[in-house]
């Protein structure tokens, strides 16, 4: 996909690699000792670009990404946007059955491994690839920089620091699979230009800057680790601590050297649960919760052990960040805060609750190979249809009340799950809880709860009763309620509705 003639040239890779020219400290640590300055992160940036190339990658060409979180994943990163290929990154837990949808669909010219799947992902590409590259469109590459694909570099006379290419602000740059919780996952198509828009908007209203160390424990393999941590860590010029994986242990041991982090509800309630964690977070400048909701409660647990009342945001694969509560203003539990600078949004036909609709030069340009769900995500006037139902507040704050497809539709009535939610998370007894529709001959829909208890042996309905006979109108009370050891969640820790539905069968 080419760009129009008189968009402006861009290349995300040159802005993040200009982001940081000019630091002579290290920009990127891990705990285990690495430590590389710009220069040397460029330069394997170039390392990686070269041996893409040799592999036959030309600009527009994806290449599928399914290792695990290193100074070297980053480099290749900033390697394949650099030669203006498309990076489609994949959860390294993926089985083969899972990849031969994300393979079959994108098409990559190269599939990068991890050395111990080197084997499975070349029978896999050889089904999946385009036909020109066969086998050789395989490569690995481990946490140490090791494999098939720096030994090519190694190879090379001289492979260079990385000169990243021209592409203009609507060339793709990255595919990156929705969490398939409305069917199949489809590849949202992410930009150039889009990308910058959305990094250079939350370098700005979180105040980023050189001074700051971003404590990054977030997968690679999705938005919010790729580009929302690591984009505006490189934009501001500030140092990145690059943990592999989080653990409650990795976590508070960098948190010392760290000014920003930013986490999900799940990673929150992890930390949280250990009761020596809270003061060694206090110093920090900025604490962020995204990816899922961040319920009442634990957004003022976290005010009360840390000092600090988290920035909830809000966004998506396909729009990157939309909203953010305030660096400096009230931060309000139970919102997400105002649209970023470039960044628009209203409530389909205008009515206090409805779809969110999103319009900005930070969306996604469609969804690959899929004319058919791009027209159908947009609407006449070219606004995106989140499928999040929400509301504004007067002052323009966006309050969000769960998917929409999610809603439940119980005796002709609407109903919300993130409501139910909110008043059943607040009971004594209950830790977390999701509520969904269960198919129902009297009500179309029965409103059905999953809870996962705290504290208590069994359910305590007094108290649910009575709290939904206070917050909640009849039809909106669940008609059940389940015991679950934990609810099933995705990579990013959002609670998949569909698990929940398929178990209620």
């Amino acid at each position: 996909m080419s760009g129009q003639a008189d968009s402006v040239i861009v290349n995300v890779a040159r802005q993040l690699i200009l982001g940081i020219t000019d630091r002579p400290a290290p920009i990127l640590e891990t705990p285990g000792g690495t430590a590389l300055e710009a220069a040397e992160l460029v330069t394997r940036a170039g390392r990686f670009a070269a041996s893409l190339a040799a592999l036959g990658v030309t600009p527009g060409d994806r290449v599928a990404v399914q290792v695990g979180t290193s100074p070297d994943a980053v480099a290749l990163h900033l390697g394949i946007l650099g030669i203006g290929a498309v990076t489609v990154p994949l959860n390294p837990a993926f089985t083969d059955t899972e990849l031969e949808h994300y393979l079959g669909d994108a098409q990559p010219t190269v599939f990068v491994v991890s050395p111990e799947r080197l084997g499975t992902a070349r029978e896999l590409a050889a089904r999946f690839g385009v036909d020109a590259v066969e086998s050789l469109g395989v490569a690995s590459l481990d946490a140490s920089g090791d494999g098939t694909l720096a030994e090519r570099a190694d190879a090379l006379a001289d492979p260079g620091r990385l000169d990243p290419v021209e592409r203009a602000d609507d060339d793709l740059a990255a595919l990156v699979y929705t969490s398939g919780t409305t069917g199949r996952p489809k590849g949202a198509m992410n930009t150039h230009g889009g990308l910058l828009a959305n990094g250079r908007a939350l370098v700005e209203v979180w105040g980023l800057g050189p001074d700051d160390v971003t404590l990054h424990c977030l997968p690679l393999f999705h938005v919010h680790g790729l580009f929302v941590a690591l984009h505006t860590a490189l934009l501001a010029g500030a140092r990145t601590l690059l943990l592999p994986r989080f653990t409650v242990e990795g976590v508070r041991g960098a948190l010392a050297d760290s000014t920003v982090f930013m986490a999900v509800p799940a990673i929150w309630r992890r930390l949280l649960d250990d009761p020596g964690f809270g003061d060694d977070a206090r110093h920090l400048r900025l604490v962020t919760s995204g990816s899922a909701p961040l319920s009442e409660l634990v957004f003022a647990e976290i005010e009360s052990r840390t000092g600090h009342r988290p920035v909830e945001r809000y966004g998506m694969s396909e729009a990157g960040i939309i909203t953010s509560n305030p660096l400096d203003g009230e931060r309000v539990p139970g919102s997400v805060g105002y649209p970023l600078p470039h960044a628009s949004v209203r409530i389909a036909g205008g009515g206090e609750t409805g779809e969110v609709e999103v319009a900005g030069p930070h969306l996604l340009s469609g969804y690959w190979r899929r004319a058919d769900a791009t027209a159908e995500a947009f609407t006449d006037d070219g606004w995106f249809r989140t499928g999040d139902i929400g509301g504004l507040d007067d002052d323009g704050r966006l309050r969000l009340r769960g998917r929409g497809s999610d809603m439940i539709i119980s005796g002709g009535e609407n109903v919300y799950p993130k409501e139910i939610e909110l008043v059943l998370d607040a009971v004594d007894g209950i830790a977390e809880s999701a509520v969904i529709g269960v198919a129902d001959p009297s009500f179309g829909e029965a409103v059905t709860a999953y809870v996962v208890l705290d504290g208590v042996e069994a359910v305590p309905h007094a108290a649910i009763d009575e709290a939904c006979r206070e917050h909640l109108a009849r039809f909106k009370h669940p008609k059940s309620v389940h015991v679950i050891d934990a609810l099933p969640r995705n990579a990013m820790g959002k609670v998949t509705k569909k698990a929940l539905r398929d178990r209620s069968v």
